[in-house]
């Protein structure tokens, strides 16, 4: 097996690229290029990359900043629906097709960006894909030449990387990949059998109690909080793939200040050990995954969760009867 080796090198030079505008429903209005790349700055110039070697580098995207791009100048993006904690792709088939993946091949050479933050994925069909800041890399099929970004905004979850993989141009204004200490972070992630959904800044899970009412204070109190602790809203909110007029606050019963998404009082469950797990989904049929738009994800639910909740009652301390104290998954 080859030895992956990843190199850090300076890149300066700027590639002429356009920032486009999103589009809803994934559809691309391609502006005229300002200058096509022909040649990407660093270690190798615009060198052809040796046999047996991935190579990305850095070049600035005009409004969008600086992105990746691959030997030959091509953007690079990154996926919403992936997965950074752990690092997954979700991108197959024909999604593949359109998005091609960034594979490692022999010695990656990453140009330009904190070797910290390099890595790769073992995808599904068992190749490798090169990722940053743990997100997988992709080029776009229709990028017809160097220079191009008509990736940036499809479907309001493809987007150009940035030197940390995370959103070039206005999505990494408003959702910094760089988190304030303390603050507390939901991001859009894609959840193995459940699909779209929110986790948090370490990607575990999120979800929400339909026994709650949007808007009202939250009853999930005592012993119930112990299983499903609220996600409290701790410094400035930060935001990554959903919408920021989701985004409100309630007051629990203690004092403190949780946060809430489409008017719904948002948890985590104590019983998901590990980022991605969703183990909580469907648990005494009142507590779901919360997906990005604030609403109960509607995957299926495994038999196990649904029959957790039909325990013998067991005393809740704090939370009013109607709260259904039975049904927290003990």
């Amino acid at each position: 097996m080859l030895r992956k080796r990843f190199v850090v090198a300076a890149a300066s030079a700027a590639v002429g690229l356009v920032a486009l505008s999103a589009c809803s429903g994934g559809t691309e209005t391609a502006a005229p290029a300002v200058a096509p790349a022909a040649a990407v700055a660093g270690a190798g110039g615009n060198a052809p990359a040796a046999k047996g070697e991935t190579k990305v580098a850095v070049a600035e995207a005009g409004d969008l900043g600086q992105v990746l791009v691959d030997k030959d100048g091509f953007t690079l993006y990154r996926f919403d629906k992936d997965s950074a904690k752990p690092p997954k792709s979700t991108c197959d088939g024909d999604c593949a097709k359109a998005w091609p993946p960034v594979l490692a091949d022999g010695e990656v050479r990453i140009e330009g960006v904190d070797q910290a933050l390099v890595g790769e994925l073992t995808r599904a069909d068992g190749r490798k894909q090169v990722t940053v800041g743990g997100w997988a890399l992709y080029r776009y099929a229709k990028d017809a030449k160097a220079g191009e970004t008509k990736g940036q905004g499809v479907g309001s979850t493809w987007y150009a990387a940035n030197t940390k993989g995370g959103k070039a141009g206005q999505a990494a204004k408003e959702a910094p990949v760089e988190q304030k200490d303390g603050a507390t972070k939901l991001v859009t992630s894609n959840v193995d059998g459940i699909g779209p959904a929110i986790v948090d800044k370490e990607g575990f899970t999120l979800y929400m109690f339909t026994k709650d009412k949007k808007k009202r204070q939250p009853t999930c109190n005592g012993d119930c909080a112990k299983t499903w602790p609220p996600v409290l809203a701790e410094g400035d909110v930060q935001l990554e793939g959903i919408e920021r007029k989701l985004l409100g606050t309630v007051k629990r019963a203690d004092g403190t200040t949780q946060v809430t998404v489409g008017g719904w009082a948002v948890y985590r469950y104590a019983k998901d050990a590990d980022a991605g797990e969703a183990n909580g989904h469907g648990v005494g049929g009142t507590w779901f995954v919360i997906e990005p738009a604030g609403c109960k994800s509607t995957a299926p639910v495994k038999d196990k969760a649904a029959k957790s909740g039909n325990a013998a009652p067991q005393k809740e301390s704090g939370a009013p009867a109607e709260s259904g104290g039975t049904e927290y998954g003990h």
